[in-house]
């Protein structure tokens, strides 16, 4: 990428603490939530999206610092197809904590209209708004196909950082005189500012990059933006990936130095055998996920009677290492030995089970574990 189509326009000095969080509580970094809205079998869409709007709340209530919602696309158990209208909703439902996209995936999208997206909510929640992006398809190749409608689907990948390039310029509105875009603006936008009478919120949102290999961790070092892991389904590249994202990092006008956060599964219960029994239920949705098989998140009985093959049962523990759970203890002692083993600056937690109530109890187990309290500042 050219050094002019770098990220600009982030010169204000709070970027940075729009995008680093504070650690609460005893907690060893900010603690945050990504939420997959899933829906479980017997439960609606609905339900899902009503469960999201209680875990922001509580979240924002008990000192979580930013609440993201993932795109997929085709998946029955997953609800969060339209991470920008989801937002909008739990926007309304919140004051504080900071709402984003973790992440929107540019290859799907022209980047005008992600750019008039989070101007939007940056105009209904000034402020707190984050822009994750990846550049994964969050779906299967036929689906992708027709989000984009082509069926060159390497093209939106190999494209990525022109795309995020053009996506940034929309944002700041500094198309150079004579481009074909220059014209063009973003609305909500800065245009607004330099319109007669017009008068412009002064942020802007932050964007981040997604990963689960090394790609977007070189990207993002190289363009000194912050970055963030899928530790909970690519594990075995954290480490990897964090330390090429440190290794590229170059100062920028919105970070000075590297920040990364990583995904977490994470699944706090005040009884150990329930815990085991919410994972394998999800480790079975995830099974037929990987097998041309998605569906809802299915209940405990229903994978407890599932008869697993071999292979079946290999993927299970292999999965199910990396998801912490159990009790509260057992979860803050995993979570704290992660976090020191990755040097993570942040850590989001998703949690997966069918019980709606069980994934708000695990947030508020883990808040008490780490004595979080919100504050008060808007």
């Amino acid at each position: 990428m050219a050094a002019d189509d770098e990220v600009r326009g982030t010169t204000d000095e709070t970027r940075g603490d729009e995008i680093r969080g504070t650690a609460q509580g005893t907690a060893p970094v900010p603690l945050s939530v990504l939420d997959l809205v899933t829906v479980g079998a017997g439960r609606t869409a609905t339900d899902a999206l009503r469960t999201s709007v209680k875990i922001a709340s509580l979240a924002e209530s008990r000192g979580f610092h930013r609440y993201w919602v993932a795109e997929h696309h085709s998946m029955p158990g997953v609800a969060s197809s339209s991470p920008a209208v989801i937002l909008a909703h739990l926007a309304a439902h919140t004051d504080r904590i900071r709402l984003g996209s973790g992440g929107v995936m540019l290859p799907n999208h022209a980047p005008l209209v992600i750019a008039e997206q989070f101007g939007t909510l940056e105009a209904l929640a000034p402020g707190r708004v984050d822009l994750g992006l990846g550049r994964a398809p969050g779906t299967d190749g036929a689906t992708a196909a027709a989000l984009r409608r082509t069926e060159r689907l390497n093209e939106g990948a190999d494209d990525f950082p022109e795309q995020l390039a053009e996506l940034t310029r929309f944002l700041d509105d500094d198309f150079p005189s004579g481009h074909p875009y220059a014209r063009i603006h973003a609305v909500p936008g800065p245009i607004q500012s330099t319109s007669p009478g017009g008068v412009q919120s002064p942020h802007r949102p932050p964007i981040w990059l997604l990963g689960s290999s090394g790609f977007s961790a070189r990207l993002a070092g190289m363009l000194g933006l912050p970055f963030a892991f899928a530790h909970h389904f690519s594990a075995q590249n954290t480490v990897p990936a964090l330390d090429l994202y440190r290794e590229s990092f170059r100062p920028s006008a919105v970070l000075d130095a590297p920040y990364a956060l990583i995904g977490v599964s994470a699944l706090a219960t005040d009884d150990e055998k329930e815990a085991r029994r919410q994972v394998l239920a999800a480790a079975l949705n995830m099974v037929r996920l990987r097998t041309g098989r998605p569906g809802l998140v299915p209940t405990p009985e229903e994978a407890e009677a599932y008869e697993f093959s071999p292979m079946e049962r290999e993927f299970i523990t292999s999965w199910n290492a990396n998801v912490i759970h159990g009790t509260v203890d057992e979860v803050r002692t995993g979570l704290d030995d992660l976090q020191k083993r990755t040097g993570a600056d942040e850590l989001m937690l998703t949690s997966h089970a069918h019980n709606a109530d069980l994934r708000l109890r695990s947030y508020e187990l883990i808040a008490d574990a780490y004595e979080l309290t919100a504050t008060q500042e808007a």
